[in-house]
């Protein structure tokens, strides 16, 4: 009986024992941001740069119809969309560059004072988005288009398939132009560059931004071809670089 209440009390005791329950609940300690024990620590962000000259045109082409009833509006939008897609096939531009961007289908109304507005008819609209993976034959693309139907051209964005290679000189050009602002930095207060603590990419730009948009409609083709000059675009990279200065 003495044995049994007193291995009681020894385990009481050891449950009690401070140093377990402070192990127990010791909160999950905080990684800080990385500073180096000795030294001027600068922080500098730069933007790399380098151009390319667009190899993808992005436009979108529609057809717009107009009758007294939605079904005749329907129908006529429909066979005009077909010679559209039928002209594009020709040209060569393939299935998986042609996507359906909208289809739409609104009421026409006449007002008048005092009196409620009147249905005079329907508008059907239906717009493809259309890449050109040869920009410099786009501009004739678009005039056979016109000639099949198409009466709603939006575009062209311009921009580069493959941006990679060029956001990877970006880079490169970033971290040169971080260094030699350190190196001025230091310089200046007459220290030197020790090394680079870290480096973060916090930005870039593919150079796909969308261009001002441009809507023409015609009803046969113009005397001209349509020329659409793809001209340069810049591919940009963002970097924080941190740099231990002694």
């Amino acid at each position: 009986m003495k044995i049994a209440t007193f291995l009681t009390t020894l385990a009481g005791v050891a449950v009690a024992l401070p140093g377990t329950a402070a192990i127990a609940q010791t909160p999950p300690t905080t990684v800080e941001p990385m500073v180096p024990a000795a030294g001027t620590v600068l922080d500098v962000t730069a933007e790399g740069r380098t151009t390319r000259v667009p190899d993808l045109a992005t436009i979108r082409a529609g057809v717009v119809s107009q009758s007294t009833t939605a079904a005749a509006a329907l129908t006529d939008n429909a066979q005009r969309m077909a010679k559209v897609l039928a002209a594009l096939k020709r040209a060569g531009v393939a299935p998986r560059d042609i996507a359906t961007s909208s289809v739409q289908l609104s009421p026409q109304y006449r007002y008048a004072d005092n009196q409620p507005p009147a249905i005079t008819g329907y508008q059907a609209t239906n717009t493809v988005s259309i890449r050109f993976r040869d920009v410099a034959k786009s501009g004739a693309i678009l005039d056979a288009l016109v000639a099949e139907g198409a009466n709603q051209i939006d575009g062209p964005n311009l921009s580069i398939d493959k941006p990679e290679a060029a956001l990877d000189e970006a880079r490169a050009d970033a971290i040169a132009q971080a260094k030699r602002r350190a190196d001025l930095y230091a310089k200046a207060a007459g220290l030197r560059v020790s090394r680079i603590v870290s480096i973060a990419e916090s930005g870039q730009d593919t150079g796909g931004s969308p261009q001002p948009m441009m809507m023409m409609a015609r009803g046969a083709m113009a005397k001209d071809s349509t020329q659409i000059a793809p001209g340069e675009k810049d591919v940009t990279v963002t970097v924080s670089v941190r740099f231990l200065l002694n």
